[in-house]
C-alpha cells in the first residue's frame, strides 16, 4: 500500500499547529494555574479549528476579542450566548467554548480556544492612605506595593512631615523596583542558558539572595523546561514525518524497479507478436492489446516517479521546517534578551531616582528615615477583605502579604499622642 506524503504531512502539521497554538498561551507563572475568575476580569479569547477533512486551519475571527466578566459572573459570546465564568479557570472556559461550538454546529473536530487574562479585576485600598480607591491589579503585588500605589501613608497633621512621607513613598517604590529587577535578572539568566544550550540555569547572586529567590528560580526553571519540551515535540514530529517520507521513497523505488521489468517484458512480447503478425501468424487485436498494456505500465511508472519526486520535495521541506523552528527559537531568545537588557537599564535608572529621593528626604529632615521605621511615627496595621467561595472575609496582613485581584486592603494608622515614646 502506497502512503501519500501529503496526507501524512497534513496530519503531522495539525499536531504542530496545535502545539504552536498552545505554546502561545500565557504561562501563568505569576498567579497559580488555578486562578478563579471573578467579576470585572477581562479575557482575551481566540478560537481556531483544525479541519481534518480539508487539511486546513479555520480561524473563528467572529469570536476573537476581549470579553469582560459581567456583574452576573457571565461572559457574552457570539453563537454561545451567556457563558458562566465566575469561579472558573481560563482552562475551564477554553474547554467549554470548544465543546459548545462543536455541539452547536455539529463539528467533527472540536475547535481549540485560547483564553488568557487580559486584565485582572482591580483591587481596592481604603483607610489611612494618601489616595484611597480602585487600582489595576499587577501580578506579584504585595500590601507594601499596593500602599505605595495609593500614595503611601496619609500624612498626619499631628505627627510626621512631608519628608517622612516622601521617604516612605520612595522606599516603597524602590523595593518594588528591586523585585522587578530580580525577576528580570532571573529571566535573563534563563535566556542565557537557553542561548548557550545549558541544562541548568546559573542564577546571579542578586537572585539567589532575593527574598523571593525560590519562587523566581523555580518559575524560570519550569518555564525553560516547558519551552524546551515544546521545541523537542515539534522537532520529533518533523523527524517522524521525514522518516515516513524516506520509507515512502524507498518503497516507490522498489516498485519502480519491478514496474520497469514488467515494461521490458511487455515490450518483448509486443516485439515477438509484431514479428508473427508480419508473417500472418498473429492478429492485429493481439498487437493492440499489448500496446495498451505497455502504455498503461509506462503511465504507472511515470506516476510512481512523480510521487517519489514529491516525497523527496516534502523531505526537503521538512528539513527546512526543522531549521526554521531552531532559527526561530534562537531569534526569539535573542530578542527577549535584548528586551530584558533594556528593561534592566530602565529599572536601574528608576532605582537611582528613588535612591536620590530617599537621600533628599533625609537631607531635608535627618529624622525622616528613623521616623519612617519608628513605632513613634504611627502604629500601622493591615487587613485584607477577600471573597472566598462567594463569601467575604477579613484576614490580617503584613507588608509582604500577597494581594489578589478583587482584594480590599484596609490600612489603619494610629498616631500616638504628643509626648509618647
Amino acid at each position: 500500500m502506497i502512503v501519500k506524503g501529503g496526507t501524512i504531512r497534513l496530519r503531522i502539521a495539525a499536531a504542530i499547529l496545535a502545539s504552536l497554538f498552545l505554546s502561545a498561551l500565557p504561562t501563568g507563572r505569576v498567579l497559580a494555574d488555578g486562578y478563579r475568575l471573578g467579576v470585572m476580569d477581562k479575557l482575551n479569547i481566540k478560537v481556531a479549528e483544525w479541519q481534518t477533512a480539508q487539511g486546513a486551519v479555520r480561524d473563528w475571527t467572529s469570536l476573537d476579542g476581549q470579553y469582560a466578566v459581567g456583574p452576573s459572573g457571565d461572559i457574552s459570546l457570539p453563537f454561545l450566548g451567556q457563558l458562566p465564568a465566575k469561579g472558573k479557570t481560563t482552562a475551564d472556559i477554553a474547554a467549554e467554548i470548544g465543546e459548545g461550538l462543536q455541539q452547536k454546529f455539529g463539528l467533527p473536530d472540536r475547535p481549540a480556544a485560547s483564553v488568557e487574562i487580559a486584565e485582572y479585576r482591580p483591587f481596592f485600598v481604603s483607610g489611612d492612605v494618601e489616595n484611597p480607591g480602585r487600582y489595576p491589579y499587577m501580578p506579584g503585588l504585595t500590601v507594601l506595593k499596593a500602599v505605595s500605589l495609593a500614595g503611601g501613608m496619609r500624612h498626619s497633621s499631628d505627627n510626621g512631615g512631608s519628608s517622612t512621607r516622601n521617604f516612605i513613598n520612595a522606599r516603597g517604590n524602590y523595593q518594588a523596583m528591586i523585585a522587578q529587577r530580580d525577576a528580570l535578572l532571573a529571566m535573563r539568566a534563563r535566556l542565557v542558558a537557553e542561548a548557550e544550550g545549558k541544562d541548568t540555569i546559573d542564577f546571579p547572586k542578586q537572585v539567589r539572595d532575593s527574598p523571593d529567590a525560590q519562587r523566581l528560580m523555580a518559575n524560570e526553571t519550569a518555564f525553560k523546561a516547558a519551552r524546551q519540551q515544546t521545541l523537542d515535540v515539534q522537532l520529533k514530529q518533523l523527524a517522524e514525518l521525514k522518516t515516513l517520507l524516506q520509507k515512502e521513497v524507498t518503497t516507490l523505488g522498489q516498485k519502480m524497479v519491478t514496474q520497469s521489468k514488467q515494461i521490458d517484458l511487455s515490450r518483448k512480447d509486443l516485439s515477438n507478436v509484431d514479428k508473427l503478425a508480419q508473417r500472418g501468424l498473429a492478429v492485429n487485436q493481439r498487437i493492440l492489446t499489448l500496446q495498451e498494456n505497455t502504455a498503461d505500465l509506462e503511465g504507472k511508472l511515470l506516476d510512481m516517479e512523480t510521487k517519489s519526486l514529491q516525497a523527496k520535495q516534502e523531505i526537503s521541506k521538512t528539513d527546512q521546517d526543522a531549521a526554521n523552528l531552531q532559527n526561530g527559537r534562537t531569534a526569539e531568545i535573542a530578542q527577549d534578551r535584548q528586551q530584558a537588557e533594556t528593561n534592566l537599564q530602565m529599572i536601574d535608572m528608576k532605582l537611582g531616582m528613588y535612591r536620590d529621593l530617599m537621600v533628599e528626604a533625609v537631607t531635608d529632615d535627618p529624622q525622616a528615615a528613623n521616623s519612617a521605621g519608628s513605632e513613634n511615627l504611627a502604629s500601622l496595621s493591615y487587613s485584607i477583605v477577600r471573597e472566598t467561595d462567594g463569601k467575604a472575609g477579613q484576614i490580617p496582613a503584613t507588608e509582604d502579604t500577597q494581594v489578589l485581584p478583587g482584594d480590599v486592603i484596609k490600612v489603619v494608622m494610629t498616631v500616638p499622642a504628643t509626648g509618647s515614646n
